[in-house]
């Protein structure tokens, strides 16, 4: 697969602003009907280790209208950036990702989504994080869009992958 250079190809909506994991999260739903990729990474700075479970939801329309668990699971890259070792390693591919029990520091957790693979009659996105019930835990999560058409993105409008 040929992957585009970040910031000319590629079309970055914020889904979660940074904020404690204290209570469970819904980012902002989008539609993906225009894109050909999306890439949901997710940046978690953890001073208690907790295994927060991340997931994915597809949904009819950003309202969020029928939205359920994504249904096929997706290729998953996770990494402790502050540990020994500071890449993404791939993980088992899965319609979710807990971060592991007792892990603290940076933590990135990166989903791959291809919009078909979220059904015919789905055609949003949302990604979702459970309560760690530590308010010293905070995540921000991004996702990256890869437009059908590339000589689109200069002249996008927010609306046209995102509606609050």
């Amino acid at each position: 697969m040929n992957y585009p250079f970040m910031p000319e190809g590629l079309f970055p909506v914020s889904a979660i602003k940074p904020t404690t994991t204290n209570g469970a999260l819904v980012g902002d739903y989008i539609s993906v009907k225009n894109a050909e990729m999306v890439w949901v990474v997710l940046h978690f700075t953890q001073a208690v280790g907790h295994a927060t479970a991340i997931t994915l939801e597809r949904a009819t329309a950003v309202l969020p209208s029928g939205s359920v668990a994504i249904a096929n699971a997706v290729p998953i890259w996770y990494g402790n950036v502050t540990t020994a070792s500071t890449q993404l390693t791939a993980q088992t591919a899965a319609v979710s990702f807990p971060i592991p029990v007792g892990v603290t520091g940076d933590v990135y957790v990166i989903f791959e989504v291809d919009p078909a693979s979220l059904g015919t009659t789905y055609d949003c996105l949302t990604v979702k994080t459970a309560a760690s019930t530590q308010v010293t835990n905070f995540v921000e999560a991004t996702y990256w869009i890869k437009p059908k058409f590339q000589s689109k993105v200069a002249s996008m409008t927010a609306t046209e992958f995102i509606v609050d």
